[in-house]
């Protein structure tokens, strides 16, 4: 099969550089597993590219989480600007909890969009469909020039949606168990494949941190993870694209010493001052994966109730083991450039090996087999930003993973 396309669009005029810009988004990439996957002889052609090109690390934003990360990364803004600032909010208009994987709370164009109107050809993959409409916002699909889909639907890809019809059989791969490597190894292999073939001007491929949540980095899932991801990112790297690989947020063990997650749960203590449910703790980490993380995160906002003395609420949270940052509303608009509609009255950050939780009766723990792995934190907001071209970049915190199409785009016109 192959992807359909006509001469008028390949012979639109697109006005950047000719070599191929490629951002790669490996989730949950804590940048010791680069580090140990390396010294283990693992990825000889990252190394290559930490030696020959440009090493750094970079900031994400903060939650560090996958959704506002991602949507940074696709639009170059901070969730102040794109409004996505969690997998999961309440959402202002209705006052419901629900997913933020809806492009109408996209307040900005992606890069993509803005790539494919002055006439370049698109390629994205993710591997989560969570993702994919969001990514895909602003794209037309009807002129050849643009692909989006995710690995998750790949079979159920079509020409008027995704610009491909059935992506897993274009691909010659079987739909992977979206709980797998595989499900990040079909986004490797598709961006290969469309390198090859649909010959995109940008490209964005991002990944699943499921291995992440699972494996520390010396541990065996892990280094076969990151063994595998070098063979594909050497044969990017061969076809001739300039490559940014970055991550959208990093990944700490949460856990005790005998394996339990290591949990506050902020909405009983909310009951406990200020009674049951006058308060709405959200934690923006929920999506339905939960055998990655069982809604545990390092991130969470609070919603209080009229009348609240708000002072007193930070200043009790603020003295509870764990928590390391309370910050008001108008503070975390601020310090973490958040969309203040889309959070609460305060935000509150957990340390680096501890989460904040709702009720404890709340979460669903029974599918986390190994010991919990979470972000959201500070503590996984450094993150790699390695490029396969010698280039002057800034270090952290000036640079942003949300920085990797700007210079992604900078090294392809070298």
């Amino acid at each position: 099969m192959t992807i359909h396309t006509t001469v008028e669009a390949n012979e639109r005029v697109y006005p950047g550089p000719k070599v191929p810009a490629v951002a790669i988004c490996l989730d949950g990439c804590e940048p010791e597993y680069l580090d140990v996957a390396i010294a283990k002889g693992l990825m000889p052609t990252l190394k290559r590219m930490r030696e020959e090109g440009t090493d750094k690390l970079a900031h994400s934003v903060i939650p560090s989480f996958t959704n506002p990360n991602n949507l940074s990364i696709a639009t170059g803004r901070p969730p102040i600007v794109h409004g996505i600032c969690g997998n999961y909010l309440i959402d202002p208009d209705s006052g419901e909890e629900v997913m933020m994987n809806d492009v109408r709370f996209l307040r900005a164009p992606t890069v993509f969009s803005k790539f494919y109107d002055a006439g370049a050809r698109l390629a994205v993959v993710t591997a989560k469909d969570k993702l994919r409409a969001l990514l895909g916002a602003g794209l037309k699909f009807n002129e050849g020039r643009a692909i989006c889909f995710s690995s998750e639907k790949s079979d159920q890809a079509t020409l008027a949606e995704n610009g491909i019809d059935n992506a897993a059989k274009w691909l010659g791969m079987d739909v992977p168990e979206v709980y797998s490597a595989e499900l990040s190894e079909f986004v490797f292999a598709a961006g290969v494949k469309l390198l090859k073939e649909f010959k995109p001007d940008v490209m964005y491929l991002s990944t699943t941190d499921y291995i992440q949540h699972k494996f520390a980095p010396d541990q065996k899932g892990a280094l076969d993870f990151y063994a595998m991801f070098d063979k594909y990112l050497s044969e990017l790297d061969e076809l001739g694209a300039a490559i940014v690989v970055t991550a959208d947020h990093g990944m700490k063990p949460k856990h005790l010493a005998d394996g339990s997650p290591a949990v506050v749960y902020v909405q009983d203590l909310m009951d406990e001052w200020l009674g049951e449910g006058n308060a709405r703790v959200i934690l923006p980490i929920t999506d339905p994966y939960v055998v990655h993380h069982g809604a545990l995160g390092s991130f969470a906002t609070a919603y209080l109730p009229e009348g609240a003395d708000r002072d007193d609420i930070i200043a009790k949270l603020r003295s509870t083991d764990g928590i390391t940052h309370v910050l008001t509303k108008e503070e975390a608009i601020r310090d973490f450039e958040l969309p203040g509609d889309r959070i609460g009255d305060i935000v509150m950050v957990s340390g680096e090996n501890i989460c904040i939780g709702t009720s404890e009766d709340r979460h669903d723990l029974a599918a986390l087999k190994e010991p919990l792995r979470s972000h959201g934190g500070l503590t996984e907001q450094v993150v790699p930003f390695i490029v396969n071209r010698k280039i002057a970049l800034p270090d952290a915190p000036d640079l942003r993973n949300f920085d990797a199409f700007f210079y992604a785009t900078t090294a392809a016109a070298l």
